[in-house]
């Protein structure tokens, strides 16, 4: 039988193997060792990925014993500026999500309709690059009733999510084709393990796409935009990591 190593298992090898277990998305984007990691087979990994493997088949969830005593937070754990602050003040009641671009309508839906949408449960495990993982519950919306609600156009390639958070006055954002997007698993989670999502890990609501590593989860989403190319959002790499450090964007496990 053939045994295929998958990028999870690759990464966090290296990861611990080169010492940068601890060292955080910056430093290791700036490490060409972890670069190379990152770039290693990714056209065949995404090609063996979209041919081979079952298009909705469902990243392994687990029991609810099984979940990690924390689930740590990484990256930005509490965007800058007023803006965010006042939401925090609010408790998110007046936070709305856009969802425009290539869309037959354009929407501007308020938290508290997401929140009353048929949501999804999924106790799944977060893979991050650092070489860490954690099991914990989500509870959210699929993002494929969003773009259902919106009509995506004929054209439409991509799906980008745009977050509230900005480092170095450089907007968050990721992005996803529609395999991804449509998935049953990948939803806009607003509870971590039957709590109200803490801000430092991504409130008022946090994207989960399970079949990607954790880079791809972006937090603070305001906006998802439907786009027939990445080339001309921000740096044009289709993420916030792939356009500042070199990571890969197709991150699928």
């Amino acid at each position: 039988m053939t045994t295929m190593l998958s990028r999870r298992a690759l990464v966090g090898s290296m990861a611990a193997g080169s010492g940068l277990l601890l060292s955080g998305c910056d430093a290791l984007g700036n490490n060409s060792q972890f670069r190379e990691v990152l770039g290693f087979g990714e056209d065949a990994n995404y090609a063996i990925h979209r041919t081979l493997v079952d298009r909705m088949a469902l990243a392994k969830e687990f029991a609810p014993n099984q979940r990690s005593p924390i689930f740590r937070a990484n990256g930005t754990r509490l965007p800058v500026g007023d803006v965010y602050a006042r939401h925090i003040a609010t408790e998110f009641r007046d936070w709305t999500l856009v969802i425009d671009g290539l869309v037959a309508r354009p929407q501007i839906v308020p938290i508290n309709q997401l929140r009353a949408m048929p949501a999804r449960q999924q106790i799944t495990r977060h893979d991050c690059v650092e070489g860490w993982s954690a099991i914990a519950k989500w509870t959210g919306v699929p993002v494929k009733l969003l773009l259902d609600g919106a009509g995506l156009k004929p054209e439409a390639r991509f799906i980008v999510f745009h977050c509230a958070d900005a480092n170095d006055g450089t907007p968050y954002y990721e992005s996803f084709d529609l395999i991804d997007a449509f998935h049953p698993q990948t939803i806009l989670a607003w509870h971590l393990n039957d709590g109200p999502l803490p801000v430092q890990n991504g409130a008022p609501l946090r994207l989960r796409v399970e079949r990607q590593l954790g880079y791809k989860h972006a937090k603070y989403v305001n906006r998802i935009e439907a786009v027939a190319s990445l080339a001309g959002i921000y740096g044009g790499k289709g993420g916030f990591w792939e356009d500042s450090a070199g990571y890969e964007w197709y991150a699928g496990a």
